[in-house]
């Protein structure tokens, strides 16, 4: 996969655990209190994540080796 389309992928809440390993409950906690990135609606019953914004989380927490 391309890193152009790999960055527009969309993330279900399982596949975005398995990036970020928190309970569901804390991530939809902390999705609420603005420290994770809000989801993208697909439907009334149904939301992802977008790829990009994961990745964006990821490397903010990444500590820096010197």
């Amino acid at each position: 996969m391309s890193s152009d389309i790999q960055e527009l992928r969309l993330l279900r809440l399982r596949e975005v655990l398995r990036l970020y390993p928190v309970s569901r409950s804390s991530w939809l906690e902390g999705v609420r209190l603005g420290r994770f990135p809000k989801p993208v609606r697909l439907s009334e019953r149904c939301v992802a994540w977008r790829y990009s914004d994961i990745k964006a989380l990821l490397e903010s927490l990444a500590v820096p080796t010197e």
